[in-house]
């Protein structure tokens, strides 16, 4: 599976193995940006490597890490020769395309993505960046990496919340553009949960052809590209003042923007109904207590924002998403339900 860009394109090696990491790099010197976590897991099978131990979470996403980061790369003396791989979740991966994207002004660079949320999404079309007085990826690049290498194995170690936090974003991916896959997950859900293999594997192909499609008729995100942050002006709101898992944000983000829809018109109750009911059914939250005007807030921070209104993905249908501008007011009452 390919990424044809304007700046770059991306290969897609979905179900291979961490062992073939080498062989997808040539002779290339190859550096590591690795998740502690990652690293207690898996750090046998990356011996041999130059390896930046970045530490986990959200917290290290910021500026003083990527510091850090370009202070081993000159004592590493890494330049264009070299190939700079982040290992790990979103985070990771974030971070690593962003350093060798600003690094000599764009080094190579790869993903082995570890999480189901880094596979199926942060991987995917280059967006790299941080955060900035915890304000989600303020500071970022849009710079493709050579290659994304899919490991489902992964996933056997992931603890449960993340594994469930990371279907939010296959949910989506249905939601916004395939109306038979998002049909496919409510029959199949309980095969996903159960990581069936077959049944994971073809979610995560899906999920991750959905974007690519998306990606390659808007790389900049001048507007369909919009589209694939269905879920997240709210989502992102949501996490930074609940500390929730992203996933988790991001569904109760859908529901909200799915109720948005349903009063504009665009979209019958029923189908609001079927996005729900599937949220719940993967394990994922339709409703949560959490301050409704520090979530506001939070979203006046919003890339997005223009003067006092914000561009929403709404739905005019399961698999049909539009890019709506949403009044501030309007926004406060639609998120009324679901931050109580």
């Amino acid at each position: 599976m390919k990424l044809e860009t304007e700046t770059g394109s991306s290969e897609f090696f979905i179900g291979s193995s961490l062992d073939s990491l080498s062989s997808h790099c040539g002779s290339r010197k190859i550096v590591l940006i690795v998740d502690s976590n990652v690293l207690s897991l898996y750090g046998e099978r990356l011996k041999g490597f130059e390896i930046i131990d970045i530490g986990h979470g959200e917290r290290v996403k910021n500026l003083k890490t990527i510091d850090k980061i370009y202070e081993r790369f000159l004592e590493l003396e890494v330049d264009k020769s070299h190939m700079v791989v982040g290992v790990g979740g979103g985070v990771t991966c974030d971070i690593a395309g962003f350093a060798a994207s600003t690094y000599m002004r764009g080094i190579p660079f790869s993903f082995v993505p570890t999480t189901l949320l880094a596979q199926v999404d942060a991987s995917i079309g280059g967006k790299n960046g941080v955060n900035l007085k915890g304000y989600k990826n303020l500071i970022g690049t849009i710079r493709q990496p050579e290659f994304c290498l899919i490991d489902l194995n992964f996933l056997k170690t992931l603890p449960r919340t993340e594994f469930i936090s990371g279907l939010a974003e296959i949910v989506k991916s249905a939601a916004i553009s395939d109306a038979p896959f998002f049909h496919h997950l409510e029959e199949n859900y309980g095969p996903i949960l159960s990581m069936e293999e077959i049944e994971v594997e073809r979610a995560v192909r899906s999920a991750i052809s959905i974007k690519i499609s998306i990606v390659n008729l808007d790389e900049m995100e001048k507007w369909e590209r919009m589209k694939l942050n269905f879920g997240h002006t709210i989502g992102h709101a949501i996490e930074k003042v609940a500390r929730i898992p992203h996933g988790m944000a991001v569904s109760l983000g859908m529901v909200t923007a799915a109720k948005l829809s349903v009063e504009r018109g665009l979209l019958p109750h029923s189908e609001m109904h079927r996005l729900t009911v599937l949220l719940q059914n993967m394990g994922l939250p339709s409703e949560m207590e959490v301050d409704r005007s520090m979530v506001m807030d939070a979203i006046t921070k919003d890339k997005k924002k223009r003067g006092d209104r914000i561009n929403m993905i709404l739905l005019r249908g399961i698999g049909n998403a539009v890019i709506v501008p949403v009044e501030k007011e309007e926004l406060w009452n639609g998120i009324d339900e679901v931050c109580r």
